[in-house]
């Protein structure tokens, strides 16, 4: 199945399901005494509702070979799941835009957000923001991606000052680009991040702002799209803000606290980095 088409089948999947889900959940929350907090009323009303863009492998997939919850896969899929779990409760997947996902947890439409979230201090201040669960390796972290052809010519940022750069619209990598890139000819952003990695394969853009491991995942398993991570450069991260995090309504603290609980558990029994791993080789099985 080619990028392109798998990429439509993916949005009219994502389409149909978000229908679904808007269609059903209101009056359902209604039943919900107005004094619990969300905690409780998660518990109390038997199910959580986990916001998430799917587009980001290995962390959120669609297997498109799946019907329904089930096409959801990746290593944050697994934890959603493993939340549910040991909350007690039935997991309802919401599939939405990036952007989106910010806004639903930020208003408090959804009860969490897991989406292969990074911590910055705009989403700090919009959100609880839990304990970090995966932590990029030495070396491996944000950066750019650019076509072969262009290696020569594109080194670090400071190449980049007559280039189209495109980043994922509310990413991390947006406020790297904002923050670390002193110049561009323009700057697009899009909805995923797969359709910036499209728009360079297309000459559409000249570089994206990538998480590298996502990036090279799709490079990978498109040899002949000529795509390649700059060398030797990475955007530069606050140490004490790394880990990739799951986003909670701002002042659910008694949620937030036993998410960390839960969080600290599958970091410090090593399961986290079990499932992305599983996850990566899954994604590299479909092609992604």
């Amino acid at each position: 199945m080619s990028k392109k088409i798998y990429k439509l089948v993916s949005v009219l999947m994502l389409s149909a399901a978000i229908l679904g889900v808007l269609s059903g959940c209101a009056s359902n929350k209604e039943t919900v005494s107005e004094e619990a907090n969300r905690l409780e009323a998660i518990k109390e009303r038997g199910y959580i509702e986990v916001a998430t863009e799917p587009y980001f492998a290995p962390y959120e997939f669609i297997d498109p070979s799946k019907q329904g919850t089930e096409q959801y896969v990746g290593s944050d899929i697994e934890l959603a799941k493993y939340i549910a779990e040991k909350l007690g409760v039935e997991l309802r997947i919401v599939p939405l835009e990036f952007a989106a996902v910010l806004s639903s947890i930020t208003e408090g439409k959804y009860d969490l957000a897991i989406s292969a979230l990074a911590y910055t201090p705009a989403r700090a201040e919009a959100m609880n923001m839990s304990k970090g669960y995966n932590f990029t390796d030495e070396g491996i972290g944000y950066g750019l991606l650019i076509r072969k052809a262009d290696e020569v010519n594109i080194k670090s940022p400071a190449d980049i000052k007559d280039k189209i750069i495109v980043a994922q619209s509310g990413s991390l990598q947006e406020l790297f680009v904002n923050e670390q890139v002193p110049a561009y000819k323009e700057f697009k952003r899009v909805s995923a991040t797969t359709d910036g990695l499209l728009m360079v394969q297309e000459s559409k853009a000249d570089v994206c702002a990538v998480s590298i491991d996502m990036a090279q995942l799709y490079i990978d398993a498109n040899p002949d799209a000529g795509l390649m991570i700059v060398k030797d450069f990475n955007f530069t991260v606050d140490e004490s803000t790394q880990g990739t995090r799951i986003g909670i309504q701002k002042g659910e603290d008694e949620l937030t606290d036993e998410i960390n609980k839960i969080i600290d558990e599958v970091v410090s029994n090593g399961q986290f980095k079990k499932w992305h791993a599983e996850y990566t080789e899954y994604s590299k099985s479909l092609g992604l």
